[in-house]
């Protein structure tokens, strides 16, 4: 989490901290620092590069008489040289040290003129092991870049263990009443519309309807009536996607989306989920994001999040769009062009809409 913290007292939760809390990996007493690499960019980005599996802690203190605002991030495993490195510009000095056993600090330090917007700062992790922080307050280019190790290297891991889907069965899934429910599953884009295109033409279109038809599939077995706003690949405008849940009178709609960065950035990776109002909306979309997430355990966890995407907001039932990864990340896009892996990902989203349907009525 992003704590602020005085020199009187600690002032507590200031901004949210994205990271992947479903892969932590906790690291004996004096074991190496976790900390592998770091970068401080002149655009007044900090990025780092850490253990896989890494939960970090990060920090704001306010200026004093004598001392500029500090922020610094805490690492596990002991750093084995601790050191500190004069700054410039803007940046009075970063220092690397041990404030406890077992603990590595990265603190960076900014002159006392210096007033950066605190309660925006938010450490997000873009990969299973790289980060970044971004220094919302700073003049651009107010001081030269300042960094330490390779942050690219081995960001994401190149191999992929093959997905067994052996363990997936059926019965496994929560029971509802049969034939209560109705369930409208929305495969994003389609036809003329192929929506994001990633790595090696990987297209979201290809993806989504597969494991859109999964789902319903899933659904079906487990006494649960479906509708796909589209079953083959075809054009189709939002609003009759809209409409046709909205006739349906269904309990619940899922529009199920593959991700994408401008720019391509291969270094983001991650699912998260969205609902546009209402408790219940919140609960669909936090219990399959629950299940995506144990299905790709070293995917970043990017939340649930609440948005006015069109179908989820005009839909007049509980509603969810879930993002299964970025087909321009590099890690995502290896798993989403498994077969196994989308099987998968599509019994994760059928369990959460099950769990879902089993607690709201």
């Amino acid at each position: 989490m992003f704590k602020d913290q005085s020199l009187k007292s600690k002032l507590g939760l200031v901004a949210g901290l994205i990271f992947c809390s479903n892969f932590f990996l906790s690291l004996p007493l004096r074991s190496a620092s976790a900390l592998a690499a770091w970068a401080l960019s002149s655009d007044g980005s900090l990025k780092l590069r850490t253990s896989s599996g890494t939960k970090l802690d990060a920090f704001f203190q306010p200026s004093t008489n004598d001392k500029g605002e500090r922020v610094w991030v805490d690492f596990p495993g002991e750093l084995s040289r601790p050191r500190t490195l004069k700054g410039n510009g803007s940046v009075k000095e970063i220092r690397l040290g041990k404030p406890s056993d077992g603990i590595t600090r990265l603190v960076i330090e900014f002159l006392p003129s210096v007033e950066l917007e605190y309660s925006k700062l938010k450490l997000i992790g873009i990969s299973p092991n790289t980060w970044e922080l971004k220094f919302i307050g700073l003049e651009s280019n107010s001081f030269s870049s300042i960094g330490e190790g390779n942050i690219l290297r081995n960001s994401i891991k190149r191999t992929f263990e093959k997905i067994n889907i052996q363990d997936l069965d059926i019965s496994s899934l929560p029971n509802v009443p049969y034939g209560k429910y109705k369930v409208v599953i929305d495969p994003g884009h389609g036809g003329s519309d192929p929506g994001a295109v990633g790595i090696n033409g990987l297209r979201e279109t290809d993806i989504v309807l597969e494991v859109s038809k999964n789902v319903s599939e899933f659904l079906t077995k487990k006494g649960v009536k479906t509708l796909l706003t589209r079953n083959y690949e075809r054009t189709l405008d939002l609003q009759p996607r809209v409409e046709k849940a909205n006739n349906s009178k269904a309990d619940a709609f899922v529009s199920i989306h593959a991700n994408a960065t401008r720019g391509k950035r291969k270094e983001v990776n991650g699912l998260e989920t969205y609902y546009y109002s209402g408790y219940k909306g919140y609960s669909l979309a936090k219990n399959i994001h629950k299940q995506i997430l144990i299905t790709s355990t070293q995917s970043p966890d990017r939340g649930v999040r609440r948005s006015r995407f069109y179908v989820i907001r005009k839909t007049s039932m509980p509603a969810a769009l879930v993002e299964i990864g970025f087909v321009t990340g590099i890690y995502d896009a290896s798993l989403l062009r498994q077969k196994a892996y989308r099987y998968k990902m599509s019994f994760a989203i059928a369990k959460g809409i099950l769990n879902y349907l089993k607690v709201s009525n």
